[in-house]
This record gives C-alpha cells, sequence and structure tokens, in this order.
C-alpha cells in the first residue's frame, strides 16, 4: 500500500506482506523458462492492497498497468495497452491492427510484465481472450487482479486457466502489518498493540480501512494531547468498519387530509 501522505510523513510505498508477495510472483514470472506459462493471478476482497501492490511492482520493474474500465471495448482495451507502450493509434485503426501492434510493442521487451487490474470485467465481456493472444505471441508475462471469484471465472475459460504459472490470494493484514500502518501514516503517536489488533480485527484485515481506522486514532490523540493511544484510551469509540448504518426505526405519521369545502 502507498502512504499518500495522510499527515505530510513519509512518501511512497509501505512494505506489508502482500507487497512482497505480489513482488515475487512477479519476479517468478519474469525469470520462468520460456515453455511455461506466463499469466499470474492476484485475487482477493477490495481493500487488502492489491492495486497498490501492483503499483509498487510497476515502478519497481517497469511494468505496465492498466485498470480496466466498466465500459471498455476491445478496442478500447487495445488503445489503453498501447498508450502504455508508448505508441501512438489513428482512430481509424482496426481491433485487429491494434491488436498486432501490441504484440510486437510488448514483445520488444518481454522482461516488462503487463499488469491488468479490475480483470474480473475482462471475463463478464468475454475479453478475456484478448489478452491471452498478446501474451502468446509477444511472450511478455501478464498479471491479472481482481476480486476473490476470479480464479473460479478463468476456469470457466478453456484456454485460460492451464496458462496461469502463479496463483496469489492477497491476505488480510495481519498485526505486524497494521504497525506497519500506524508506523507510515501516524507517526506522531504510538498505537499499542491492544488497540492495533483492535482495529485489525474491526476493519476485517483490510488495510483500506486500517489507515481510516489509525486516522481517526491519531485524530482522538490530538483532540486530547495524547501521545500514546491504547483500548483503555479510545474507551467505547466507534471503529469505521466500511458498514452503512442500520436502518431507523422513524414513527410515521398520517398525512393530513384537506377538507373541501363544496
Amino acid at each position: 500500500m502507498t502512504n499518500a501522505n495522510i499527515q505530510g510523513q513519509v512518501q511512497g510505498p509501505v512494505a506489508l506482506k502482500n507487497v512482497a508477495s505480489f513482488m515475487a510472483m512477479t519476479v517468478k514470472l519474469i525469470e520462468r523458462a520460456p515453455h511455461l506459462p506466463g499469466f499470474g493471478v492476484c485475487q482477493g476482497p477490495s481493500g487488502l492492497g492489491k492495486s497498490w501492490a501492483s503499483m509498487y511492482v510497476q515502478m519497481k520493474v517497469k511494468a505496465r498497468r492498466i485498470e480496466v474500465g466498466e465500459t471498455w471495448t476491445r478496442r478500447t482495451l487495445l488503445r489503453h495497452i498501447l498508450k502504455e507502450c508508448g505508441e501512438t493509434v489513428r482512430k481509424s485503426w482496426s481491433a485487429s491492427d491494434l491488436a498486432e501492434l501490441a504484440k510486437a510493442s510488448l514483445g520488444a521487451d518481454a522482461t516488462r510484465p503487463l499488469i491488468v487490474d479490475e480483470a474480473d470485467k475482462l471475463v463478464d465481456k468475454n475479453m478475456i481472450e484478448v489478452i491471452r493472444e498478446l501474451q502468446q505471441e509477444s511472450g511478455v508475462p501478464v498479471i491479472l487482479i481482481g476480486e476473490e471469484k476470479l480464479p473460479a471465472k478463468l476456469l470457466t475459460v478453456e484456454r485460460m486457466h492451464n496458462r496461469v504459472l502463479e496463483w496469489f490470494p492477497a491476505q488480510p493484514c495481519d498485526l505486524d502489518d497494521t504497525r506497519v500502518l500506524s508506523n507510515a501514516f501516524v507517526p506522531k503517536v504510538r498505537i499499542e498493540d491492544d488497540l492495533l489488533d483492535t482495529i485489525r480485527q474491526r476493519s476485517g484485515g483490510r488495510a483500506r480501512r486500517i489507515v481510516v481506522n489509525l486516522e481517526k486514532a491519531a485524530e482522538h490523540a490530538r483532540n486530547r494531547g495524547h501521545k500514546v493511544l491504547d483500548l483503555k484510551v479510545w474507551g467505547n469509540q466507534d471503529f469505521y468498519t466500511g458498514e452503512p448504518p442500520a436502518p431507523r426505526d422513524i414513527e410515521q405519521f398520517p398525512r393530513r387530509t384537506t377538507l373541501r369545502v363544496a
């Protein structure tokens, strides 16, 4: 996950375990033997830091990265890939013309992986074969990122699932990860392990929610002049869980009727 400078401190990636695992998968794909499959898959619920991990890897190995949009067509997909490759394309070019140029551009440096975020959408739109063809013809490593059901969706595509070399299920943050996030995002407040672990549990191990709760803790400390926070000092304050508030039981009053005078 990347420290987005919430409080103006550390810049750059935060070294969570998912970042290290994503990097290890990427290196394995880059260094694989030519006869081995070229796909890697990273799946998991939203908020675990998959996209942030991919951005870290993108910087480290100069990968090309796209995030699939809801309204994308095959031509849109190919244009975005070519843009990442630094190519200029004409609006009049067909999908097949774009695909041929994409194969050549990706294959020109097969050590630079292609990372495809929101890859579920490509399977749903029957467009995943475009990525399979690009990988097969160019030899470039391709990493697909998606939600928890992405592997099951890929299993329905006969020519896809047996081309995956590495499956990486993103993991919820543990206490060590939560402590790393605390040190990165709220370094001016020492948050004790009892509160950190409660934050982790109430956040479902999702890095995004943990960061929100850490910011709430830092605000609580600032308002009360605390340098150290633990569960006792936190008290009965609410945690951010990402869940909407429960429906309110609002008494329904009958509408006032207006009598008309004939």
